[in-house]
């Protein structure tokens, strides 16, 4: 049978959502806020748990640049 997604395409581990929030430099909080409101990094549910894949965080991230001229 042959694989879905290649290994090469997978990320080294999944974050937790305290890496997560460290990473960005936000609070837990403000993280599980962002979840809620469908305005935060993709993240998959595993049993109760949330875990983000580093490369989506960084999407979400890029997609929040700011120009400065709002």
């Amino acid at each position: 049978m042959e694989s879905v997604v290649s290994d090469h395409a997978l990320p080294a581990r999944l974050w937790t959502l305290s890496e997560t929030a460290q990473y960005l430099g936000i609070s837990m909080g403000t993280l599980y806020q962002f979840n809620h409101k469908g305005i935060g990094p993709v993240f998959f549910r595993v049993g109760k748990y949330c875990r983000y894949d580093p490369r989506d965080v960084l999407v979400w991230l890029s997609s929040r640049r700011s120009t400065g001229g709002d």
